[in-house]
């Protein structure tokens, strides 16, 4: 089971593996007590999109674009796939407030198409 979850929510058993995937550390979250699992800040969109995107609604639709541009070849991103490979659950974290535009959204469906296309070539 693959899910999302804002990291300022309560950790539960069934997240399962916690994995943060923004590229800045949470504000208000001590690493010393924070419930993450690992922490994979390159599978995050880079500084300049996510700079340029600053979660205004208008450059969602181009956003999604130039970032899963960067996730098809990035290395960071198979190494997310591998994980989900192996890890079940698994739950993305992420700090933003929009719970419907931001990076782990297009994340999570790209890493389910991926594993999808994967587990059919499996068969």
């Amino acid at each position: 089971m693959l899910q999302l979850k804002r990291v300022y929510e309560k950790a539960e058993i069934r997240d399962g593996t916690r994995i943060l995937v923004d590229r800045l550390w949470p504000r208000g979250i001590r690493r010393s007590t924070a419930t993450i699992d690992l922490w994979m800040k390159d599978v995050a969109p880079s500084k300049e999109l996510r700079k340029w995107f600053l979660h205004e609604p208008a450059k969602w639709p181009e956003f999604k674009k130039r970032y899963m541009a960067e996730l098809r070849d990035s290395r960071a991103f198979s190494k997310l796939v591998e994980i989900a490979l192996t890890t079940d659950p698994l739950t993305l974290l992420y700090a933003a407030r929009d719970t419907k535009r931001n990076n782990a959204v297009v994340l999570m469906s790209m890493l389910n198409r991926r594993l999808a296309r994967i587990r059919r070539h499996a068969r």
